[in-house]
């Protein structure tokens, strides 16, 4: 890495729960086990079944996390935005290997940070420890909940769920940062489908949508629309 960078990336760090508790010696130790690593859309980080050296943070642009089915069809299992973290549960597990492949959204830059230095790290950092068990939690109760959306809600809550979540607090207009395409893969629905429900949506006077840019109109029945 630039030394020039070592301030922002730092800074960054520090933002994300899981490095907001360390030390500055042990912020800079992270850094200088880290580097960052810039793809171009479309471009793999890691493969399934790769042994697991790194965990990774997104800095700029996002990175999709998924696997390709025996027929062919990929299924994507999570989007990664700016700021946030993934792959960090796997260090616990000795010898592990990554259970999705990973690649880029779009011209992206991601930290890969040195699992087994990590892992060492956490041995003099208890707080740390707290807030990664948090952190792990928090995911599986976020997965918990995507699998009930996914076996017993409609594709329209789905799609509502996704925006009320893409949808800034205080405001009602905003711009979605991911292809469609992208979108309706993470919500198990074919593209077509996307567009008609987004269509139907238009039509009861909930939201209009221009290229990327969507505004909310009735946030309530936007919202009850997320619950059926």
């Amino acid at each position: 890495m630039q030394p020039k960078n070592a301030s922002l990336i730092k800074e960054t760090l520090k933002q994300h729960h899981l490095f907001s508790k360390l030390t500055e010696l042990q912020l800079d130790r992270v850094y200088q086990n880290s580097q960052v690593i810039r793809l171009s859309d479309g471009e793999i980080l890691f493969n399934q079944r790769e042994q697991v050296r790194s965990f990774y943070m997104v800095l700029r642009g996002g990175i999709k996390l998924f696997i390709m089915s025996a027929d062919g069809q990929e299924k994507i299992i999570e989007i990664v935005k700016p700021g946030q973290v993934f792959a960090e549960a796997l260090m616990f597990a000795d010898q592990a290997d990554y259970p999705v492949s990973s690649a880029a959204l779009s011209d992206t830059e991601v930290l890969s940070i040195n699992a087994k230095n990590f892992k060492n790290m956490l041995w003099d950092s208890t707080d740390t420890c707290l807030q990664l068990l948090a952190a792990m939690s928090l995911r599986l109760r976020s997965l918990v909940n995507e699998i009930d959306k996914l076996t017993l809600h409609s594709g329209t809550c789905r799609v509502a769920s996704y925006l009320v979540q893409e949808m800034p607090e205080g405001e009602k207009e905003f711009k979605l940062d991911i292809a469609k395409n992208i979108i309706a893969a993470r919500l198990s629905i074919k593209p077509e489908t996307f567009s008609r429900i987004i269509k139907n949506l238009k039509e009861q006077g909930i939201l209009s949508i221009d290229g990327n840019s969507v505004i909310i109109h009735d946030t309530e029945k936007l919202k009850q629309q997320s619950l059926l």
